[in-house]
């Protein structure tokens, strides 16, 4: 009997240890399998050491404002000493209670989960994930293929949970407690495109995560567990719900607030200052995309560009060598190898764009054009049967400018690659009212209307560009691309060219103030003044400039600076037969201007179509004591880790001599004090130096602004997105009324503005005396001429 009872006891013991070890020695194997990845994916020390998260490159302004992200997964790394306790109380006291005395498991969660969720169904009991187990997940998301069966399912679920206890025991061995809760904030999604709490914090408060208060810590912390169903946007008495029953109960529950807290907090609504993080919002919107497109530029091959666009491949090609920033993410190569990713290499891209600057000059656009100017254009247009379009555009030519308009656009590609529409039924569906937004000066409105209607309603709206830089230091200040980034993205000051009109003048006048030209006070005879053609083309003779009462100054002798104050066609095409357009040309491009510039007559009157940019470049020579230097974006491209890859320096090129550049400054005083630019004085009170020039091209297609001060230049574009929609009068076309009332609105605020240290100092006169006199009543003391602007001509 002993020996039957004995025999059963061994048994018995042998099957208790069975039933104990084979788990235990199967968990074993599996733990071991899944640690050498042996059952899919397992991260190696170094992809602990440094996980991949997707993180957003971030564009500040020289002043260390943000300005805006570049991202697939908008995720900035925030460091624990930024986090607020209140946050990290929040998260301990809902996630995992008793994170700090785990490794990376608990084992009390976890027999929470299996005997009160698994056995005895209470679902509401709380889940067995520890932070670090979340935080692996994040790091290293599960896998998301489709499971054929439950029993399938079930096995890759098991496996996947298993994969995380081991990440996670990982990543206690790896970090330390404040380390890990860092790393989930970073990488924890909040729905609404944040991803990581700066992103979020920014997302729905409007703040940096270290200004969150104890409400807006709990919200947030009530987000990641599910981030649209407990979305304050969407879901906002859930999200309410979740801050105050959940989060905030159980930061009272274990003691990390009182419960006068908890009552008095409980009862305070979201106060949300929701915004979403977008590309397309904030400020310098046509500046980010600039410099997005430019810094992932990749090297230009002949056989991506069509055959008609030669001329672009070279342009291309020279910025490709010439501009560090042109390409900069595919010259330069991270420590693996790989070219550098502004959507997830977190880097931290420093620019030359002062915050305030931009902001006046976006509002100097938005108050002039929106608020003047385009309700002038839509009232001068009303009831005209080719509105937008000159009454001397045929009806034929409106059919096309619309035609080209539609099969440019988006929705013609789609319908024609995509759709597989043949032309008729592409017509149709232009043809056919659809429900859309539409943009407007005073918000976007809901309307019904064509397509084909949509396109001639953009078509009434004119457009706009400024940049504003140093001419000293090479640094652009504020660069706005057009009137409203969502709605019309075509960038007017590095992409667009346009006839310049009389702002080229100056760059003409600099070829007569050279040390052995003439005087700003040097009197020319202001009749015409013809150029012989090659054989078959007509002899070119500039028309007479007639606005502003100038037809009195005919067949009068007249100064240099009286000429050019008062744009006088007539005086520029002297000037340029002294020299030759070869000549000019050469001396643009010296200033800066790289848009190919026909070498003909007709420059004297601004027929060259070139870049905004380049116009604000090339004016800086004058102030700049004759040296050109090159306008730059960005000053230094910093690593996730604050380590500088790149910096950055304008070029500088000596052009003209330091007495010839001050004579051109002296000749656009005069635009300023008496000429085309003189409502400066007389309707925006501006008192100190300015020197400026307006421009105005054929028919007013295009209206222009130069403006320099000391330490400042700022050019302004405004027109129509075809040189067929424009005023019909001279008196709301002209430079000075479309353009100049924009630089005048910018400068005003930036002078008010005494931190930004714009200098309202007289221009510095040259040290070095060359000899030729900018005085004019000594000038014509010296030289025995009548001390009048004008007199008559002799021969005239």
């Amino acid at each position: 009997m002993s020996e039957e009872v004995t025999r059963r006891n061994i048994k018995t013991i042998k099957i208790f240890w069975i039933i104990l070890l084979v788990p235990v020695l199967f968990i074993f194997i599996l733990f071991t399998l899944i640690s050498t990845g042996n059952l899919g994916f397992m991260p190696s020390f170094e992809e602990l050491e440094n996980p991949n998260s997707n993180l957003s490159s971030e564009i500040f302004t020289a002043d260390q404002q943000l300005l805006g992200k570049y991202y697939r997964q908008n995720r900035t790394v925030v460091q624990f000493d930024n986090l607020p306790q209140n946050l990290v109380n929040a998260l301990v006291a809902t996630e995992d209670i008793r994170f700090s005395e785990h490794s990376g498991i608990d084992p009390r969660g976890l027999g929470r989960v299996l005997f009160k969720t698994i056995l005895m169904g209470k679902k509401r009991s709380g889940g067995g994930s520890t932070i670090t187990q979340q935080l692996a997940k994040n790091l290293f998301p599960r896998d998301t293929v489709e499971n054929r069966s439950k029993i399938s399912y079930v096995a890759n679920m098991a496996i996947t949970k298993f994969k995380e206890w081991v990440i996670a025991v990982k990543l206690e061995r790896n970090y330390t407690k404040e380390e890990i809760l860092a790393m989930y904030f970073n990488t924890v999604p909040f729905g609404s495109q944040a991803y990581g709490i700066k992103a979020a914090s920014r997302t729905f408060f409007n703040l940096p995560p270290d200004s969150l208060n104890l409400e807006q810590s709990a919200l947030l912390v009530g987000i990641v567990n599910a981030p649209t169903l407990y979305s304050p946007v969407r879901n906002p008495k859930n999200s309410l719900n979740r801050r105050n029953k959940v989060v905030l109960y159980q930061m009272y529950k274990y003691g990390y607030i009182t419960k006068e807290v908890y009552d008095s907090v409980k009862t305070i609504p979201l106060n949300l200052n929701y915004s979403v993080q977008s590309h397309k919002q904030g400020y310098g919107t046509y500046f980010r995309e600039y410099l997005r497109t430019a810094l992932t530029r990749h090297k230009p091959e002949r056989e991506n560009y069509a055959s008609y666009a030669y001329s672009k491949f070279q342009e291309d090609s020279i910025e490709w060598m010439e501009n560090p920033l042109y390409g900069w993410c595919n010259k330069n190569n991270k420590p693996n190898g790989k070219p550098y990713d502004i959507y997830s290499d977190g880097l931290k891209i420093y620019t030359t764009i002062n915050y305030d600057m931009q902001r006046y000059a976006e509002e100097a656009v938005k108050e002039h054009m929106g608020g003047y100017l385009q309700p002038l254009f839509f009232k001068m247009k009303k009831g005209k049967s080719r509105a937008p379009f000159d009454w001397r555009v045929t009806k034929q030519e409106v059919n096309k400018i619309m035609y080209l308009a539609m099969i440019r656009s988006e929705r013609y590609r789609v319908l024609k690659k995509e759709a597989k529409l043949d032309s008729a039924q592409i017509a149709k569906n232009f043809r056919t009212p659809t429900r859309m937004t539409v943009f407007s000066w005073n918000g976007d409105i809901d309307t019904v209307m064509s397509p084909m209607d949509s396109i001639l309603y953009y078509k009434h709206f004119l457009h706009a560009g400024v940049m504003s830089f140093e001419p000293q230091t090479g640094y652009v200040r504020a660069y706005v691309g057009d009137i409203e980034y969502e709605h019309f993205k075509f960038d007017n000051v590095m992409l667009a060219r346009r006839q310049v009109g009389s702002t080229f003048k100056p760059i003409i006048y600099t070829m007569a103030m050279m040390p052995d030209g003439f005087s700003p006070c040097h009197q020319v005879p202001n009749i015409p003044v013809t150029f012989e053609m090659p054989e078959g083309q007509d002899d070119y003779t500039p028309k007479f400039s007639t606005g502003g009462g100038l037809t009195k100054y005919e067949g009068k002798m007249v100064s240099l600076k009286f000429g050019l104050a008062q744009s006088m066609n007539q005086i520029s095409a002297w000037v340029l037969k002294q020299y030759n357009p070869h000549t000019a040309v050469q001396l643009a491009k010296k200033m800066g201007i790289k848009s190919e510039i026909p070498e003909v007559p007709s420059i004297c009157v601004g027929a060259a179509e070139v870049k905004l940019s380049e116009m604000v470049g090339a004016y800086g020579t004058f102030i700049n004591k004759g040296v050109y230097v090159e306008p730059i974006f960005v000053t230094r491209i910093e690593d996730k880790n604050g380590n500088i890859i790149s910096t950055f320096k304008p070029k500088k090129n000596e052009v003209i001599s330091e007495g010839t550049a001050f004579r051109m400054i002296t000749l656009m005083q005069g635009v300023v004090d008496g000429g085309t630019s003189v409502r400066l004085r007389y309707q925006y009170g501006f008192k100190n130096e300015i020197a400026g020039k307006t421009g105005t091209t054929n028919d007013n297609s295009d209206g222009w602004f130069m403006g320099i001060v000391p330490n400042l230049v700022t050019g302004v574009w405004v027109g129509g997105e075809e040189r067929s929609i424009r005023f019909a009068s001279g008196t709301y076309g002209q430079g000075a009324s479309m353009a100049l009332p924009i630089w005048a609105l910018y400068m005003q605020n930036v002078y008010a503005n005494e931190k930004l240290g714009i200098s309202k100092a007289n221009f510095e006169r040259p040290e070095f005396d060359d000899g030729v006199e900018t005085d004019c009543d000594k000038y014509y003391k010296e030289h025995g001429v009548s001390q009048d602007v004008v007199r008559d001509v002799d021969i005239y």
